[in-house]
């Protein structure tokens, strides 16, 4: 081994060091959301603010820097040797990423950071119970304060939305966002209104279903989808996430609705690609940037993919949709495979994001990039979230929420400090049309094989074509090495129009 080799390898288990505190603080969260009794809320706080110092100090202290500056110089990104191979030079690249980012947060931000954040999430969750906006209000004040400096502390060129955007995916800016969802929103309004039919019947989705049945339901799709059970657990939350701390450790959870059937099936496939993604990750890497996830775009892009693209499909119902009347002993015994398949995808504005149409999904996207920008320029003060929502939601989808609990408190993000989250849900949708496009040209007998509840190959194509690479390559370089293509918005609104516009 050479001396290029050897520092690499130092680099790597110092870096390694840091990932394996992480995976701590992902079962610490978890914890949080899941068993963690209330009472345990404050000391909580404490852990996850220590864990994060630690972090922080073991990413940004001396050691790793001498370790990093060796083989890279950090003002230019030049690598100082040629005997490294094209893998470990990418990792070399993502890392100076990386501590460039981390390097501009001084620990006692991001201890407090992680302090404020975990005793917000509890706060929102108390408020959204109560449907209580002005308990949560202080904390979501405190925390765009805190994003509004971490932007300050992390830099900008043109927006102080960019810096925040950046740290979920790279390489896309606000204007650019900005740019893509108005081009969005003016072509989806029209299919819209040609696809909102109220007169399909899909009142036999809501009633009465048992919890316990549900879950049983859900682990079934579990098993088909490749999810390994002794790498993994489904467990229940207020709100559904995917946690993974290594490949061998990936943890979902879901939300049992007892009148809607459809809402834990959604959660649990959207939940489990997220997963199937951390376990799709190669090991050996694991402590190296390609040993992560490339994006929370791509990351999203798995989800949709496995929940609308696969989940909404007809092939996949034509195979689970008996085992799913098997399930539930008679109470779709009258309900015909086309009216179970027309009524989970009608068109109909709703107030639930994760809930929603994937026609209409994208809007309830736009409107929280729209108030997240508008808090962090400050054009919009916290106290006006709730009228600013109402009116943004009358606007896009002719809707007004009743309750705070199905407006401006349904989703966890803001209480976790995540601004710049949101608009990855929408690109996700647009990543993985533009792979779905060139998986159904590889596999032209997708469907029939689907429909035989074969699901496996559709895990080998995504892990050879996305997981297996981590943060090898930058989004746009990864999406054209998985389809040959340069990526546009065209596949997602083709895809839509073909479906819901006949």
């Amino acid at each position: 081994m050479n001396t290029s080799e050897k520092d690499f390898q130092k680099l790597f288990e110092i870096s390694k060091n840091a990932r394996v505190l992480q995976g701590i603080v992902s079962l610490l969260d978890w914890d949080q959301e899941t068993y963690m009794p209330s009472g345990g809320a404050e000391i909580r706080s404490e852990q996850l603010k220590t864990m994060a110092g630690l972090i922080h100090r073991e990413k940004t202290g001396r050691k790793f820097k001498t370790a990093l500056s060796k083989l890279v110089d950090l003002d230019s990104g030049k690598v100082r040797t040629k005997s490294l191979s094209k893998e470990q030079n990418a990792a070399l690249r993502e890392w100076r990423r990386d501590f460039i980012h981390d390097t501009s947060l001084p620990s006692k931000f991001v201890e407090e950071f992680a302090k404020v954040t975990s005793q917000s999430v509890i706060a929102w969750r108390a408020a959204k119970k109560e449907n209580a906006f002005h308990q949560f209000a202080p904390y979501l004040d405190r925390i765009v304060q805190l994003n509004r400096k971490r932007a300050e502390y992390l830099g900008y060129k043109s927006h102080p939305y960019d810096a925040l955007l950046e740290e979920y995916e790279p390489d896309i800016t606000t204007a650019e966002v900005t740019a893509l969802f108005q081009s969005l929103q003016q072509k989806l309004t029209p299919i819209i209104k040609k696809a909102v039919n109220r007169s399909i019947d899909d009142k036999f989705l809501f009633g009465s279903w048992d919890h316990h049945k549900q879950l049983d339901f859900g682990k079934k799709l579990l098993d088909a989808m490749g999810y390994d059970s002794s790498k993994g657990r489904l467990d229940l939350s207020v709100h559904p996430f995917s946690s993974a701390s290594h490949p061998t450790d990936s943890r979902i959870t879901t939300r049992i609705h007892p009148e809607s059937l459809m809402s834990n099936i959604s959660a649990v496939m959207h939940e489990a690609g997220h997963a199937l993604y951390e376990m799709g990750l190669p090991q050996n890497q694991y402590g190296s940037p390609l040993g992560d996830a490339r994006s929370l775009g791509v990351h999203e892009s798995q989800s949709r993919w496995w929940e609308t693209r696969i989940g909404l499909s007809k092939p996949f119902w034509q195979y689970f949709f008996p085992l799913l009347k098997d399930t539930f002993n008679g109470q779709l015994e009258n309900v015909t495979l086309e009216k179970f398949y027309a009524a989970i995808n009608k068109v109909e504005p709703s107030f639930i994001r994760i809930e929603a149409d994937e026609l209409t999904y994208p809007l309830h996207i736009i409107l929280r990039f729209e108030l997240e920008k508008g808090l962090i320029e400050e054009t919009i003060k916290v106290r006006e979230i709730p009228e600013v929502w109402n009116a943004k939601m009358e606007e896009y989808l002719g809707i007004i929420p009743a309750t705070h609990a199905e407006g401006c408190l349904q989703d966890i993000h803001w209480s976790m400090g995540a601004f710049g989250y949101f608009p990855t849900y929408t690109l996700g949708n647009l990543y993985a049309a533009h792979l779905f496009e060139a998986f159904a040209k590889e596999h032209p007998d997708w469907e029939k094989r689907v429909a035989a509840g074969q699901l496996g190959f559709v895990k080998v194509w995504l892990h050879d074509k996305v997981h297996q690479h981590g943060r090898r390559y930058p989004t746009l370089e990864l999406l054209k090495l998985a389809t040959g293509c340069d990526f546009t918005a065209d596949a997602y609104l083709h895809y839509l129009k073909n479906k819901y516009v006949q």
